[in-house]
């Protein structure tokens, strides 16, 4: 004899369908909203960058060297 699923099981089955559906929609969404706000801050460093004159472009990478080795440092 084959089993079938009772009326409530399937109701229970079409209800989790669409809650599962509802959730990974959200998810996407916000996984959209967080690489676009990520894409906006690059952006506006880029832009930051762009506008900084040659020596201050100079200062700022010497700072991030600087940086990166003490880190670098505290670490060993």
């Amino acid at each position: 004899m084959a089993f079938t699923p009772s009326k409530d099981q399937k109701r229970r089955d079409r209800e989790q369908k669409k809650l599962d559906k509802r959730l990974a929609k959200e998810e996407a969404k916000l996984a959209k909203q967080a690489a676009q706000q990520v894409a906006e801050e690059e952006a506006a460093e880029a832009a930051r960058i762009a506008a900084m004159t040659d020596e201050e472009r100079e200062e700022a990478e010497f700072a991030a060297e600087l940086a990166a080795e003490e880190a670098a440092a505290k670490e060993e």
